[in-house]
């Protein structure tokens, strides 16, 4: 687990990436680095949370400033190859979700 991510007041977009995990790593570690140090990097990024449990459900949400940010983050080379290694090597099955978040709360939050 990566922690609650510190996010400013919504609306903004989440991108959930619920998946199962094959067995082995075959690079999976350090792609993933890779990928959130890439995404830090682009415009709209507000930060991510992520968990994977023994089993290897896994499911990390990545939040933009709206629906654009999102996209732009899908189309970048480096994260398309990543993309495609996931799907032929690191998951059995995957679902991403995107969603605009309308309410938030919590502590510290209305």
């Amino acid at each position: 687990m990566t922690g609650i991510a510190d996010l400013p007041d919504p609306p903004y977009t989440a991108v959930i990436f619920s998946n199962l995990r094959t067995e082995g790593d075959q690079g999976y570690a350090v792609m993933g680095a890779r990928m959130q140090a890439l995404a830090k990097e682009q415009p709209g990024y507000l930060g991510y949370e992520s968990a994977r449990d023994e089993a290897g459900f896994g499911i990390t949400v990545s939040y933009w400033a709206d629906d654009a940010s999102a996209r732009a983050w899908k189309d970048v080379h480096e994260h398309a190859v990543a993309q495609q290694r996931g799907q032929d090597t690191w998951y059995s099955d995957y679902q991403v979700r995107v969603a605009t978040v309308g309410r938030a709360y919590g502590p510290g939050r209305h």
